[in-house]
């Protein structure tokens, strides 16, 4: 016996950002394919969201971390307080083990790399279309060591303690930038960027901006290498 169509009351309408057209014409594609899902729209940006958002919520959207006008954790928070039911997923390139934690505290209901299989991101889209949580078994297996004994499983678990904007910062200074292109960047001033860095190398034990210069290059270099 067949299973019957999804009505129009049961496909779940779903919400796509991501500043790569491929990538997101891409998962629109497959969304569409997906019984009882359709896309929604499609956003470039933070600002793009927001200005969708305020005229039409979705079931369901879907984040990238990386976007041109403002880190993706922000946007988490921003939809979280402009639509707080809305459940979000995020589908990123980053290394889960350091950005899922910060995603789901931020108030997503999910986090996957974009490069999981297609099957486990419709999962993941069942699953928190239906009120869930979604991340990888990997990840999975991660956040219940860290509940187990209260700390990361993770060799970079100073890293944690970095707040997201002292974490956003931290890579920024890894990839080269000044403390002026950080804060045009993130249209905050020289200062608060200054005080971020004194605060960084206060948790990473670094005891100067020379050293704490070199940690985040060296970081960034062994992802680059890692493939992460």
């Amino acid at each position: 016996m067949s299973t019957p169509a999804p009505t129009a009351t049961d496909v779940k309408r779903i919400a796509i950002v991501d500043d790569h057209t491929m990538m997101r014409e891409g998962v629109s594609t497959f969304v569409d394919s997906l019984d009882g899902f359709i896309t929604a729209w499609q956003a470039v940006d933070c600002a793009d969201t927001i200005r969708h958002l305020e005229k039409d919520v979705p079931d369901v959207i879907m984040v990238d971390i990386t976007l041109p006008d403002r880190n993706g954790l922000e946007l988490i928070k921003d939809i979280r307080m402009l639509a707080p039911r809305l459940p979000i997923l995020v589908l990123s390139m980053h290394d889960e083990k350091l950005y899922a934690p910060r995603a789901l505290k931020a108030g997503a209901q999910g986090y996957l790399m974009k490069d999981a299989p297609h099957h486990d991101i419709e999962r993941a889209l069942r699953k928190i279309a239906m009120g869930g949580m979604a991340v990888s078994e990997a990840m999975s297996e991660n956040i219940l060591a860290v509940f187990s004994s209260g700390k990361p499983r993770s060799e970079e678990a100073e890293l944690h303690e970095l707040s997201d904007r002292e974490f956003e910062v931290f890579q920024m200074i890894g990839e080269g930038r000044s403390t002026h292109q950080i804060a045009a960047i993130l249209r905050i001033s020289p200062k608060t960027i200054d005080v971020h860095r004194l605060k960084i190398r206060n948790k990473l034990r670094l005891g100067t901006g020379t050293e704490l210069t070199a940690h985040a290059i060296r970081w960034i270099e062994m992802k680059k290498l890692a493939g992460s």
